[in-house]
């Protein structure tokens, strides 16, 4: 069985643009269903959050001052802080932690 990489990339392009391009010829009134407003207005922030919490948890050598990492940013934009301080908090945690496990 040969494999052709051509057929490959000619499906996924093709699987991309209709993703792409769907939405705007089927959806051409603004929605009116709630529901659908606010999970369209989410999938960024899942998105994100998905992507962003498996590397928060292997980017150190122990996955324990990941966590510990996690939380104290957690609770530190809880708290309001912005986005450096947090960052810089995090960071510390994490040497900190790392100097001892």
């Amino acid at each position: 069985m040969t494999h052709n990489i051509y057929i490959y990339i000619l499906i996924m392009g093709g699987i991309s643009y209709l993703i792409r391009v769907l939405p705007m010829t089927l959806i051409r009134k603004p929605l009116k269903n709630q529901f659908l407003q606010s999970f369209l207005y989410y999938v960024p922030y899942v998105t994100l959050a998905v992507m962003t919490f498996p590397a928060i948890l292997h980017a150190t050598q122990s996955p324990i001052s990941g966590v510990l990492a996690l939380i104290v940013g957690v609770v530190a934009a809880w708290c309001g802080a912005g986005l450096l301080p947090v960052a810089v908090l995090c960071c510390v945690v994490v040497f900190i932690a790392e100097l001892f496990l």
